[in-house]
């Protein structure tokens, strides 16, 4: 089984310092309450990261996203986006960790006087933990691609729950990725209400057709820094990019299919529902992990200098 998440082995991950509100502890130390309200109800919003040569990517682009969901369910933060950064950097720092580093920084509601659902039951402040790994995306993701089955989960409307937070309410994804295993794939190819292509349950999902970049018209997706990074950087360098409905029909059909991710930046998909996508070549995903390797490096150097 292959997931867009999978990553080498690296021993000194057992020995990682996590940040628990404001303490950098062992990660066998690293404990929240079971009354919090994450443990409890997963009642949080949370953000991954990744470390280039010391510098957090798009930070900016993520923390617009962390805030702006916080805000939109009334969780109070409890700081601003140099009080993160702050955070960050001392987690950083305690783990001596410099490049290959992936990042869950995760806030809930906190911990609750009762073990009920209502709110006004986190009466402490906010629960902020972080997480950092050494970990670099394992070889065989570029090489084999991931299979992707369609799954009867679907990513549903706003008036549910908004695929646009990144909450840490996942089930919905976690039954997608049962669903996809249980058909003997990697990860569910999740459809939108109308039953057009949207996304799989971790990462957002593209085609490619007759040298035309497609996705989702972005409504029940959550819309990632990597997909609009991808999308700004088809425009700027003369790729056609399209946001709009399409159906299994152009996916099944499509010349190429790959995931965005913070994690695995740019990943192949090498088959959908037992259909292989393709020949195997895929020139304008390589095109495009070219730009997106570049932009990384450019930011990073901004950043630096």
């Amino acid at each position: 089984m292959t997931t867009t998440h999978d990553a080498l082995e690296d021993p000194r991950n057992a020995d990682i310092l996590i940040y628990v509100n404001g303490d950098v502890v062992h990660r066998d130390e690293a404990k929240v309450s079971v009354y919090d309200s994450g443990f409890m109800l997963g009642d949080g919003m949370w953000e991954g990261m990744r470390l280039y040569d010391g510098v957090w990517a798009f930070f900016d682009e993520h923390m617009d996203r962390f805030f702006n969901s916080c805000k939109a369910v009334s969780l109070d933060v409890g700081t601003d986006k140099a009080g993160i950064a702050s955070a960050l950097e001392k987690t950083r720092q305690a783990n001596d960790m410099h490049d290959d580093v992936h990042c869950r920084l995760m806030l809930t509601r906190g911990v609750k006087v009762k073990p009920f659902q209502h709110p006004s039951l986190s009466q402490s402040g906010p629960t902020l933990v972080i997480i950092m790994e050494h970990s670099k995306p394992a070889d065989n993701l570029h090489k084999k691609g991931i299979r992707l089955a369609t799954v009867p989960q679907v990513r549903g409307l706003p008036m549910a729950q908004d695929a646009k937070y990144n909450s840490h309410s996942k089930l919905n994804c976690v039954i997608a990725c049962l669903q996809a295993e249980q058909a003997g794939a990697d990860e569910g190819l999740m459809l939108d209400p109308h039953g057009f292509v949207n996304t799989t349950n971790a990462c957002n999902f593209f085609i490619v057709r007759r040298g035309e970049v497609w996705t989702s018209n972005g409504d029940y997706c959550m819309n990632g820094v990597t997909r609009q990074k991808v999308i700004d950087l088809c425009r700027a360098n003369d790729i056609p990019v399209f946001e709009k409905n399409y159906s299994l029909y152009e996916a099944y059909g499509a010349d190429e299919a790959f995931l965005t991710g913070t994690f695995g930046a740019q990943t192949p998909v090498a088959e959908i529902d037992g259909k292989s996508i393709g020949t195997g070549d895929r020139p304008v995903m390589a095109r495009i992990q070219t730009l997106y390797k570049q932009a990384i490096a450019d930011h990073v150097a901004a950043q630096k200098g």
